[in-house]
């Protein structure tokens, strides 16, 4: 049972589906497409887990009597929150792959994450955690800019505002992103930005049983959409010990057991490698390992139906994950400027690579991605037309 089919969600469906593991999509969100999937059997629509938890957790009740002791996979931060919340419950009808909430809480909050790294030692930028305007005033007074209004907890942040947190610039955007939170219900943190390209990004990968690693895997970020406060949408599969070091340190503390993905980025001022966040459930660039030789979700499912300790080893280093669409819409924007770069964009394109959606023997999701993109663009323009003529109406009355 695969929980949440955007592009996590996908991801994990092909990875069991190529091993000839039967897969059921339960998703929730209009934007999903791994549904859709050749791999999938069985697919249900489910009240969203966040806004109708009670729900969502009936209707996984409800599936478990009939599918008893699947493995059920959350591949979103809200299915995550829900089922790891209600574990004990679910382990009744299912094989549940993600940690107990006692652990989910560590990562799933960022302020917890930020203040276990602080008293395990693992660098992380400096984070301020305001109790209340003063507070946002007085850092905002002595703040280095550009700086972060980061989330406590970012998918929710997401859902509202399109974005995973908000680089301001001075004092007033600072103020009013955390005021546009706090509106919201919304708890945020204060910190410090960490400068660089998004190549200094690099994903720690790994399976963990009872807090210690039995595979791990490292990828470098290339690209993220949008820069440097998106998400990834160009990673090649590296190795990187540095990294792997400090992802043990963190997990280690957690006590963490299953897949994790944790993120790091180089501090250029420094030299130093600081914690960006952990990723208890699998993640966006899953099929990168897969690919490049270890099959997470695969390993995951073994695990949890076989007790198989998943083992490795090696994988294949510079094979490049591409999230087609995302990258070259971002990446156009780029080329109107400089055209020059339009070559040294198709480059990790000419080595080894799997694409986030686009699969010429599974199509439906790319095609379903596509048909998103163009109701989006088509939304976005009738809402602007609509506010355009709302100003000339106002206009005209006045």
């Amino acid at each position: 049972m695969v929980v949440g089919t955007y592009t996590m969600g996908l991801a994990i469906i092909r990875a069991l589906g190529e091993e000839g593991v039967p897969v059921i999509a339960i998703y929730y969100d209009g934007r999903d497409m791994g549904y859709l999937s050749r791999y999938v059997v069985e697919k249900y629509k489910a009240p969203h887990p966040a806004k109708k938890e009670t729900e969502f957790i009936a209707l996984l009740e409800e599936i478990g009597t009939r599918y008893p002791m699947s493995v059920l996979f959350p591949a979103s931060d809200a299915s995550l929150v829900a089922i790891s919340r209600h574990k004990s419950v679910l382990e009744c009808y299912f094989r549940v792959a993600c940690p107990d909430w006692k652990i989910t809480e560590l990562f799933i909050e960022k302020k917890n994450t930020y203040a276990l790294a602080e008293a395990v030692g693992v660098p992380a930028p400096k984070t301020v955690v305001p109790k209340c305007i003063e507070d946002v005033k007085r850092y905002a007074e002595s703040a280095m800019y550009p700086c972060l209004v980061k989330p406590n907890e970012g998918h929710i942040y997401n859902a509202l505002f399109g974005k995973k947190m908000s680089l301001v610039k001075n004092s007033e955007e600072l103020i009013d992103s955390y005021l546009k939170a706090h509106a919201a219900g919304l708890e945020v943190m204060l910190q410090e930005f960490i400068p660089g390209e998004d190549a200094q990004g690099v994903n720690y990968n790994a399976y963990y049983i009872n807090g210690k690693p039995v595979v791990e895997f490292t990828a470098q970020k290339v690209r993220s959409a949008p820069p440097q406060t998106g998400s990834p949408c160009l990673v090649i599969s590296s190795q990187n010990d540095e990294v792997v070091q400090l992802g043990r340190d963190i997990l280690l503390a957690m006590g963490f057991t299953g897949f994790a993905c944790t993120e790091f980025k180089k501090d250029p001022r420094d030299g130093v490698y600081k914690l960006m966040e952990v990723n208890g459930r699998h993640n966006l660039s899953g099929l990168l390992a897969v690919r490049a030789g270890l099959n997470f979700p695969y390993l995951h499912y073994r695990h949890l139906t076989c007790e198989e300790i998943p083992t490795a080893n090696g994988y294949k280093i510079g094979i490049a994950w591409i999230d087609l669409t995302r990258d070259l819409y971002f990446g156009a924007k780029q080329w109107i400027k400089d055209l020059d770069s339009l070559r040294r964009f198709f480059i990790p394109y000419r080595k080894p690579r799997t694409f986030a959606i686009l699969d010429f023997k599974d199509p439906l999701p790319f095609l379903k991605r596509c048909w998103n993109l163009l109701t989006e663009q088509f939304d976005g323009k009738h809402a602007e037309v609509e506010k355009q003529q709302t100003k000339s109406d106002l206009a005209s009355a006045d």
